[in-house]
């Protein structure tokens, strides 16, 4: 019998929705973390999945997981170029 205890992570997501209808969720502290699904449900899932990868990269490319930072808002901005 394992005694070995999981690690809780708290990420803040960015989830959007594309012109096709698709759910993409966004991992800002994680490096190239985002994933997509037709329903929220399954986004959730899949984010999960990511998460656990990209946990691992971090730990296995970049010697660590970044900090943890504390999620203030977001903010959309309109540019005119």
């Amino acid at each position: 019998m394992s005694t070995h205890k999981k690690k809780s992570y708290r990420f803040s997501v960015v989830i959007e929705q594309d012109e096709n209808g698709m759910y993409i969720g966004t991992v800002p502290q994680l490096r190239s973390c985002y994933t997509q699904a037709k329903t929220i449900p399954a986004l959730y899932n899949r984010l999960e999945e990511v998460i656990a990868l990209c946990l691992k990269a971090e730990k296995d490319l970049f010697g660590g997981i970044p900090e943890q930072n504390e999620f203030l808002g977001v903010q959309q901005l309109e540019f005119s170029l």
